[in-house]
């Protein structure tokens, strides 16, 4: 169904909805027609790939779909036999787990080979927590960089936080860190506790969904505040 006639087929970047939204309240038209016309894809988890698909495309054919996983558990050296389609003339859709392709996410893995290989990537539009919770938050967003995840143990994670912090201060630069979501709580009583209390701090919670919290304050005031991050999906963002 998605065969391109003989041409190289094209890497498509799908981006999904940041929870359990109705997919086209929060994604362009667009994504449902690429969906219709595309039977292979590479995503991170099949069964919620699946219902992504079924849920934005309710006649698309299931068993049509051609899936390959990619996961922190593929090999690297099968990753190019997925765009093996594309020389057969097909295209091929990359779908994450939440949000954006290749943004804090192991798609970016497929797109640098489709770049070698001299496939088409073509990325398209979509909700990227990153961004959205630093449209919102108030800070720089001139300049900014996103860290990833801060480390575990806690001596390192209290050097990064100061560094993070001292990187804002020089350079005037929004820096933006996301936790495994059980340690939502934890970070913030940390980043209270090791900030200065003037630094500010964005708390961007359960972006796109009802529960959605988006708040920046100061670290003394949020010291006198209770909110409850615990399993939200939540974006971080310090300056100072």
């Amino acid at each position: 169904m998605d065969q391109t006639m003989g041409n190289i087929g094209k890497l498509y970047l799908i981006p999904t909805t940041l929870g359990d939204n109705e997919p086209l309240e929060v994604l362009p038209i667009s994504i449902k027609r690429t969906i219709e016309q595309i039977d292979h894809y590479i995503v991170e988890n099949e069964k919620t790939a699946r219902h992504f698909i079924k849920k934005i495309s309710s006649k698309k054919s299931q068993p049509s779909l051609h899936i390959n996983v990619l996961n922190k558990f593929t090999e690297p050296e099968i990753l190019p036999t997925f765009l093996d389609p594309c020389f057969e003339g097909y295209n091929v859709g990359i779908i994450s787990e939440a949000g954006c392709p290749g943004i804090a996410d192991p798609g970016a893995d497929i797109v640098s080979i489709a770049h070698q290989k001299g496939i088409q990537v073509v990325p398209l539009v979509g909700p990227s927590s990153i961004l959205l919770a630093l449209m919102a938050s108030g800070l720089n967003g001139q300049s900014f960089a996103f860290n990833g995840y801060l480390p575990i143990e806690a001596g390192e994670r209290k050097k990064s936080i100061k560094k993070f912090e001292k990187l804002s201060r020089d350079f005037d630069q929004s820096q933006i860190f996301i936790e495994t979501p059980y340690r939502n709580d934890k970070l913030l009583a940390e980043l209270i506790k090791t900030l200065s209390p003037q630094t500010l701090v964005c708390i961007a919670c359960d972006i796109t969904l009802p529960t959605e919290y988006i708040a920046t304050k100061k670290v003394m005031d949020w010291q006198r505040i209770s909110v409850d991050l615990h399993k939200r999906p939540t974006i971080f963002i310090i300056h100072s």
